[in-house]
């Protein structure tokens, strides 16, 4: 019998059961894929995401292969391009195949239990018409159902969260519906130790330089039409932006795209009794400021640490207390997130937004310090 089964080996999976199994619990992880395994990402961890893994003692299986990032270059409509240092605790640039394998060997050093190539299929319910968790069912060899009871399970598993969706805490909203093409590229000119973010109206495009001349090109647009054909896509989006289109004439793409979306997800609650979320599973609102890791590795901390309170005992309601330390820890970074959101889909807000930019660049700088969680040193 575990104490705590957990859903989804991704940064938040990992995270939450590494700090679950040095807290003495019985810990099983599950994901249906085989790791390391390709993820669209950003590929870069903002300061404050590395603030939170150093301080948890989860980097030192990965820091060392990473480059690091001193800021963010940040680029308009008009012209508009404002550089943004990080200052003295620096992001990094890293394969999310390379984090995400790392924290997944923390979290079997750490003594949790990893099943690889796992399908859950729903959550086991203490009976039919109540919300009650009792563990998990999964997909057997045989093609059968079957069953594993657990006091408690966390659902870490992504923005299609099969645990979140059967039990209605998610859904997809009907805006805004964003979709994210992304690549690896190799002779891409002018990248530097900068991130780079090439915000235009309905879209904006990330630059990850990851060493070696190879870099990480992600577009995310409102537009799905030509999306049948991300390689086309992502070629097109690129070689006309203002800002782009020289540096990347003789840009070779050195992987095949991936297509995601769509992106949001909204959540109506931290969990239900014997269920808590962490990661995109507790919700998603955008990847624009990069805040998704830092969501994930701090949110499964939160719920790694209600979770050993419930098992002693000191908690009551689990999902509860978890609703209101997430509330607590990200509201402000939520409401920021949906400003920018609404920014980006607004060609007046946009204009207006660069306008700001080219008069006082200071309110842009301070706007990525915030975005890079530097306040969280």
């Amino acid at each position: 019998m575990f104490d705590v089964i957990v859903c989804g080996a991704g940064p938040a999976g990992s995270v939450a059961a590494t700090l679950l199994a040095r807290g003495g619990a019985r810990v099983l992880v599950v994901d249906r894929a085989r790791f390391p395994r390709d993820k669209l990402c950003g590929d870069t961890i903002n300061p404050g995401t590395m603030v939170a893994l150093r301080r948890l003692g989860l980097t030192s299986r990965f820091e060392s292969r990473a480059i690091e990032v001193h800021g963010m270059l940040v680029t308009g409509e008009g012209g508009v391009e404002v550089l943004g240092e990080y200052g003295e605790v620096r992001g990094l640039a890293l394969p999310r195949r390379d984090l995400d394998y790392a924290l997944i060997e923390e979290a079997a050093a750490a003594g949790a239990r990893v099943e690889e190539g796992v399908l859950v299929r729903a959550p086991l319910l203490e009976n039919e018409r109540g919300q009650k968790v009792r563990g998990i069912v999964i997909a057997g060899r045989d093609g059968r159902d079957v069953r594993i009871p657990s006091p408690l399970v966390i659902a870490a598993d992504g923005r299609r969260s099969r645990l979140a969706l059967a039990l209605k805490l998610t859904r997809h909203p009907l805006r805004p519906r964003r979709w994210a093409v992304g690549a690896y590229f190799e002779g891409i000119t002018g990248l530097t130790a900068y991130g780079e973010m090439h915000v235009r109206h309905g879209r904006y495009i990330g630059v990850a330089p990851l060493g070696t001349g190879a870099a990480n090109v992600c577009l995310v647009t409102a537009n799905q039409r030509g999306l049948d054909d991300p390689p086309r896509a992502l070629r097109e989006a690129i070689s006309r932006d203002w800002q782009l289109a020289d540096r990347v004439s003789s840009a070779r793409m050195v992987s095949p795209p991936i297509v995601l979306g769509p992106l949001a997800v909204d959540a109506s609650a931290a969990g239900v009794p014997g269920l808590l979320l962490a990661g995109d599973a507790a919700g998603f609102i955008d990847p624009m400021t990069g805040d998704g890791l830092r969501f994930a590795v701090v949110g499964a901390e939160l719920a790694a640490n209600v979770a050993l309170a419930a098992l002693a005992r000191h908690v009551r309601t689990p999902h509860r207390t978890l609703a209101r330390l997430r509330r607590g820890e990200f509201a402000g970074k939520w409401r920021f997130n949906r400003v920018l959101r609404q920014v980006v889909a607004s060609r007046a807000g946009l204009e207006l937004a660069g306008f700001a930019a080219s008069s006082a660049p200071v309110l842009l700088r301070r706007t990525i310090a915030f975005a890079g969680d530097l306040s969280k040193r």
